[in-house]
């Protein structure tokens, strides 16, 4: 589920709270950081369940308006499609996805419910729920597009789930557009046929990448200090402030991929940690990043130091 940008994301979160020193609990910040790693998982699950909660809904909703005993016209007039989705009726009936919410304790709308109607109202007023019940032909295709375009366009963007996810946990937030995408991912992959495990991917996609979380995190926690000043060093118009922001870890971790992952081109960790500032950081900050970083470079080419092996290494 997870990529390189994403776990240096989190490297540097981790790294940008963490005010003490190099002296200070390593193994302790370490488990924090795959603490942190492994909540972006529980934050999938819970918009799957959320999902889940929408079929509920529908279903809950439509029985009660064939109950009623006076009837309006749309009433008379009453869509199915929301509640027939395939697509929510693969979530809903993936029995090793039920079960890893509920063993997680993670569907968090049996008590929150009024968000599932905030949700659920907002998606009957939309546009595209009246073009989509209005469509005639019937297919998981456009099933699971109208699906993908409502978690776009009305669940992702809305300020509310926002604001719940931020009480349920301060990480969720800085998570959310990660994790929001990883999901779009998963669903757009989905076919009729696919196995249940479809619907949880791994967290890394393979040991190295958390290896490379651990590794990157704790060398670049334990030369943070010689990091810092090889830093200061190479530029005469340091400024000392940005040392201490996101720039200074982002800048900080660069020089721990130079230095300490002889696999990792230069041009990748550069490009990945300027994109990382252009999202995290201020609007300069890509700018100042580029232009230390390829003094750095230069430097260590032109010393012969630090080279870098393996195929297509710049």
């Amino acid at each position: 589920m997870l990529n390189r940008r994403h776990i240096r994301i989190k490297v540097m979160q981790s790294m940008y709270a963490f005010k003490g020193t190099e002296s200070d609990d390593l193994i302790k910040e370490q488990k924090f950081l795959l603490h942190s790693l492994e909540g972006m998982y529980d934050l999938y699950l819970s918009q799957l369940a959320l999902l889940t909660e929408l079929h509920k809904k529908s279903k809950d909703y439509n029985a009660k308006l064939q109950n009623k005993l006076i009837k309006s016209d749309a009433d008379k007039n009453l869509s199915l499609k929301f509640q027939e989705n395939q697509l929510l009726h693969l979530i809903s009936s993936n029995t090793m996805l039920q079960e890893a919410i509920s063993n997680k304790k993670l569907n968090y709308w049996d008590l929150d419910f009024e968000y599932v109607d905030i949700i659920f109202k907002a998606i009957l007023k939309s546009d595209l729920y009246n073009a989509y019940k209005a469509e005639e032909e019937t297919s998981f295709k456009k099933d699971k597009q109208f699906i993908l375009d409502v978690f776009t366009e009305i669940i992702a963007p809305n300020d509310k789930l926002y604001d719940f996810f931020e009480d349920k946990k301060l990480t969720f937030v800085d998570d959310l557009p990660v994790v929001n995408t990883a999901i779009l991912k998963v669903l757009r992959k989905l076919k009729l046929t696919s196995p249940e495990t479809a619907l949880l991917p791994d967290l890394y996609k393979d040991d190295d990448d958390k290896e490379f979380a651990i590794e990157l995190f704790k060398k670049t926690f334990l030369n943070s200090s010689k990091f810092g000043d090889e830093i200061g060093e190479k530029t005469t118009n340091w400024d000392s402030g940005r040392l201490a922001s996101i720039d200074g870890v982002l800048l900080k971790m660069a020089l721990c991929e130079f230095q300490k992952f002889s696999s990792i081109p230069y041009k990748v960790t550069m490009n990945e940690y300027l994109e990382i500032a252009k999202e995290y950081s201020t609007p300069k900050s890509s700018l100042f990043i580029n232009g230390i970083l390829d003094k750095i470079v230069k430097e260590y080419q032109s010393e012969n130091i630090h080279v870098k092996v393996g195929r297509g290494l710049m």
